[in-house]
């Protein structure tokens, strides 16, 4: 008999998502066990709240189990699971009516975290100045960097996702990445 260390071994993801969908429901614990670290990533990343970002992927899942029916296995699960996972954080923050009109007191907050993530960063002060110039860029281009080099998507799965081109993708990491360049430049000056 397999173990469930065996299941997250053995199966892909479109082919654990397949019998999910038939109603062997017991395997999205193997996806999620998959996934929960780049998912709380990619969240922590957009938000800087443990909290949050733990609730957020648990409703990428209750989204995943409560759609179930609509993956057909053609793509790549990684790229529809995203996908729901960016629009749990747009519809997060349009309900709450976040990110746009933030204050300063929950920025300074944000930095404030002392999780292990934070507090790895924090080792490296290049590192930690990356973090806060990240911080500043608009969430549309600090969305596609975390896509692009910390989830390490390709462009033609960033493309599906936003549903743009493959160029377009590139146009955009490139313009976000010179935004950053010039955020983390002038951090450095006020050092």
């Amino acid at each position: 008999m397999k173990t469930p260390v065996q299941d997250l071994e053995t199966f892909s993801d479109n082919t654990l998502m397949l019998k999910v969908k038939d109603g062997h429901l017991d395997k999205l614990g193997l996806l999620f066990e998959r996934y929960k670290k780049p998912l709380f990533g990619f969240f922590y990343g957009m938000n800087k709240d443990v909290e949050l970002s733990e609730d957020l992927v648990q409703n990428v899942f209750f989204r995943i189990l409560k759609y179930r029916y609509l993956f057909r296995g053609e793509g790549d699960f990684k790229t529809w699971m995203f996908h729901i996972a960016r629009n749990v954080n747009h519809d997060h923050y349009r309900k709450n009516k976040l990110g746009k009109a933030e204050s300063v007191e929950s920025w300074e907050n944000r930095l404030g975290h002392d999780d292990a993530y934070s507090v790895q960063l924090q080792h490296d002060e290049e590192t930690t100045m990356l973090t806060l110039a990240l911080d500043r860029l608009p969430a549309d281009k600090r969305e596609i960097i975390l896509l692009s080099k910390y989830q390490e998507k390709k462009y033609k799965e960033i493309g599906e996702l936003l549903g743009c081109s493959e160029g377009a993708v590139k146009v955009k990491v490139f313009r976000a990445l010179q935004e950053l360049k010039a955020v983390y430049q002038q951090l450095e000056k006020q050092m």
